[in-house]
């Protein structure tokens, strides 16, 4: 009995003792920490960098800066501070800093997929296109006219539309007056009488027989009754002025032949373009009748007057047309193209942003950093700008992602300070107009 009493008693102080060993250190341990607390909380505690704002804007008026802040005069808004770390221009290779540049990090650079073109040297050609319709040559026109009155005996070509060839006969005129003649011509040889001979053979000419059939006459040693009439050249018959057997006076038009071999093409080309071009310059065609085929030629005529209802002007093309496919009346396509010019910088045409009031680029100083410039654009082809002012040979502008890289140009404010807009320097902050509702300006 006394023996368990004493194992009892034993473990009772054992544990007794190890519940007081415990609650020492962990005693220990809290007052270590709260010393600790106390002493952070007792140390002084550093006081954050003042930022002091450059200027405050209106966001939706960006290009205005205000020397403090208050309501904006444009929104029912307040105006924001604008700092000196958010408006850090493009530095250069060499470390200077240029006006209204934009850093952008190279990663957003390439997550945006900014694509870039370097400002060349080239040949610019104007290019005009416009419809036209193919018309006759009139230089290639001729008219086979009597000069003497007579019948229509023999009419081998009888309806508009034929096709001639040259050398053709086409009409035989039996003409009292050159039978007489031509037996005047014979009477004189036979009397030898050399004047008489010339006389005879100049009023024949007159009246519109050709030297080989004088000679024929001549040679035969008898006159014809019957006159032919044939064909100068090769074409197709535009008018016919007689039937078989009528009667014809001095002035009657027997045929109007056209010569297709050169045919011309009318075109109108607005006023604003109307000096482009000029006599001689190239002109490729294109008909829908022949798809896929070109045909080329040169402008021969610009017309004198203008067309007051359509403001354009008349431009007559000279076309090659041996094979004879293309056809009075037919539509057609023309492409003119100007004189080149002399060399002259260009960029890509989607590089140009368009403001209304003046044209901006985006012109990258290195792989990071971009600035708005403001350019004078030419004309405009195959999407190519001419560049006029604003930029140098050899300089790198944005062609596709501009639009952002401008947005934020806008929201910090550089459009205002790019180069060839500084003709009437800023004002300083002191003489800038107050906000209305302005309070003092105070630290964030």
């Amino acid at each position: 009995m006394n023996a368990v009493f004493s194992s009892r008693a034993l473990i009772g102080v054992l544990v007794t003792l190890t519940l007081s060993v415990a609650a020492y250190f962990l005693g220990r341990s809290n007052g270590e920490f709260a010393r600790q607390q106390q002493a952070a909380n007792s140390a002084p505690t550093a006081a954050p960098k003042e930022r002091k704002p450059l200027y405050w804007y209106d966001p939706m008026v960006p290009s205005r800066h205000f020397p403090q802040s208050g309501k904006s005069p444009f929104m029912d808004m307040q105006l924001v501070p604008k700092y000196g770390d958010e408006t850090r221009g493009a530095e250069s290779a060499e470390g200077e800093t240029k006006q209204g540049g934009i850093a952008v990090d190279s990663r957003v650079v390439q997550n945006l997929g900014v694509r870039v073109a370097t400002v060349e040297l080239g040949h610019f050609a104007r290019a005009i296109d416009a419809v036209g319709v193919v018309g006759v040559d009139e230089h290639r026109i001729t008219v086979i006219q009597v000069r003497a009155p007579g019948w229509v005996e023999q009419l081998n070509v009888r309806a508009v539309g034929d096709e001639v060839h040259r050398g053709q006969l086409l009409v035989g005129v039996y003409s009292p007056d050159l039978l007489a003649t031509q037996q005047e011509l014979l009477l004189a040889h036979k009397a030898g009488e050399s004047d008489l001979i010339e006389a005879a053979r100049r009023r024949l000419a007159l009246s519109g027989l050709s030297g080989a059939q004088i000679a024929r006459v001549e040679h035969a040693g008898r006159a014809e009754p019957r006159v032919n009439y044939y064909a100068l050249n090769d074409g197709y018959v535009m008018a016919l002025g007689v039937r078989e057997g009528s009667a014809v006076q001095a002035d009657t038009v027997l045929f109007q032949l056209a010569d297709l071999r050169t045919v011309w093409l009318i075109a109108e080309v607005p006023e604003s373009q109307a000096g482009w071009i000029k006599p001689g310059d190239g002109v490729s065609v294109e008909a829908p009748a022949f798809p896929g085929q070109l045909f080329a030629g040169h402008v021969d005529y610009l017309y004198p007057e203008l067309n007051l209802a359509t403001r354009t002007l008349k431009v007559r093309v000279a076309l090659a047309n041996a094979d004879l496919r293309l056809r009075p009346g037919m539509f057609v396509t023309t492409h003119l193209r100007g004189g080149v010019d002399q060399p002259t910088l260009m960029i890509p045409t989607e590089a140009v942003i368009k403001t209304g009031e003046r044209s901006i680029v985006i012109l990258r100083d290195d792989a990071t950093h971009f600035r708005p410039v403001i350019v004078q654009i030419g004309a405009e082809q195959n999407g190519k700008s001419v560049v006029l002012a604003g930029l140098t040979q050899g300089q790198v502008v944005v062609a596709s992602g501009q639009f952002l890289i401008d947005s934020e140009a806008s929201m910090r404010g550089t459009l205002d300070n790019l180069v060839g807009n500084s003709e009437v320097a800023p004002p300083p902050a002191s003489s800038l107009p107050a906000p209305s509702n302005a309070v003092p300006a105070m630290a964030p």
